[in-house]
């Protein structure tokens, strides 16, 4: 099984589920793909790919109908983007809008940037400088909120030789929000940290979401209790309880908003956890046509030994496809998942790089074939590729 860029299209003018959908269907033709192997699609919840009517997503449903009336695709909204969305939840605007603009009036002026570093290194701090949040990206907020939180007495006093008086930082109720801020961010960041990569399978991102859902319920509820082991910069500021209170609801907030955007990954969860734990899940949970297959495996000694010290791939492929062959099929289309769309987001900062006002000759295919080196894990095979061409110029 490879995980690799297949294709790579590009759309000059609208971008309608009509124009998605034939872009998707040229690829589909030109890499020779067939319609009824299709098992999921996963994208970004536009509305032009996610629209009832006219989205790409239905164009696909009712192509593959077309072929199998019984075919049903799953449709999953990127994990990583749905863990993004989920901030919107926690109101701490108050806080990162004070963080932004403490940190541009530090970085918009050279010469008060060069000032800040060198008072830093007169101090001797860990530190050596202080970074930009760019709102597009979560995992920077978390960092900036951090810094500046172990920075603070740094930048209150560069600030005051400036003339520049930030009252929220002698304020309490603030600096507790502020710690809040940079403990609940750091959560996230090491969740967003352990979603990003290849070679992730879709079960066990949702395995990561579900755990860090059950630490948002057991963080609140020890919120309610004044328990701060897990909340370290929140501790060093000793909040009152109206403000624990406040904390707790939030963490039962973003629960609540975690539980509402993953409908779409609860919908296979049986499905994803038989082919993740095949011995232990339960079989009348099953799909009806794995059961007596599943009382099979679970009955086999040698298959279970085989499961434990392998991985699920070679345990799936050692399957004999005539004793096994619906729980082979069912293995298929879960591991076949995409969790994220991390292989594109990857691709696009790459592309940046790569396509620049510098380089406005770049042909779309030669885009494409640079994007597809630069993101691709395969090894070519210089020999074939060597024997392939009629004659050799080594003039360059």
């Amino acid at each position: 099984m490879i995980e690799e860029l297949a294709a790579m299209r590009s759309m000059k003018g609208t971008t309608t589920g009509s124009d998605l959908f034939t872009e998707v269907n040229a690829s589909m033709d030109k890499l020779g793909l067939k319609w009824n192997k299709l098992v999921s699609v996963t994208t970004d919840g536009c509305p032009n790919l996610t629209g009832k009517n006219v989205g790409l997503l239905k164009r696909m449903q009712d192509k593959v109908n077309e072929i199998n009336p019984e075919q049903k695709l799953i449709f999953l909204h990127c994990i990583i983007h749905q863990e993004a969305l989920c901030k919107s939840v926690l109101k701490i605007s108050h806080v990162v809008d004070v963080v932004t603009k403490t940190v541009n009036f530090i970085r918009a002026r050279a010469l008060n940037h060069r000032q800040f570093v060198a008072l830093l290194e007169e101090h001797e701090s860990e530190h050596s400088d202080i970074g930009y949040h760019t709102a597009v990206r979560w995992l920077s907020l978390g960092k900036v909120l951090k810094r500046v939180w172990d920075l603070r007495a740094q930048i209150e006093e560069f600030c005051k030789t400036k003339g520049k008086d930030i009252p929220e930082f002698s304020d309490t109720h603030w600096m507790a929000d502020l710690a809040f801020a940079v403990d609940v961010t750091t959560l996230m960041n090491e969740l967003y940290t352990k979603l990003q990569g290849k070679g992730l399978f879709a079960h066990e991102m949702f395995s990561l979401v579900t755990a860090f859902m059950r630490k948002l319920k057991f963080l609140s509820s020890q919120l309610k209790g004044k328990i701060l082991t897990h909340m370290p910069t929140l501790k060093e500021v000793t909040p009152s309880a109206d403000h624990l209170d406040k904390y707790s609801s939030m963490f039962a907030a973003l629960h609540d908003e975690f539980s509402r955007r993953f409908d779409d990954f609860k919908a296979v969860e049986r499905e994803m956890h038989m082919i993740s734990s095949p011995f232990t899940c339960c079989v009348d949970n099953a799909p009806s046509d794995v059961q007596l297959e599943l009382i099979d495996l679970q009955s086999d000694n040698l298959l279970a030994e085989g499961f434990k010290s392998g991985s699920l791939l070679e345990f799936y492929s050692s399957l004999r496809e005539e004793n096994f062959p619906n729980i082979r099929m069912h293995a298929q289309r879960m591991l076949v998942l995409f969790g994220s769309t991390y292989v594109c987001e990857q691709t696009f900062s790459v592309m940046k790089f790569n396509k620049s006002r510098y380089r406005s000759s770049l042909s779309d295919d030669h885009l494409c074939a640079v994007l597809r080196i630069s993101t691709s894990d395969i090894q070519p095979d210089f020999n074939a590729l060597v024997q392939a061409q009629n004659r050799l110029d080594f003039s360059h």
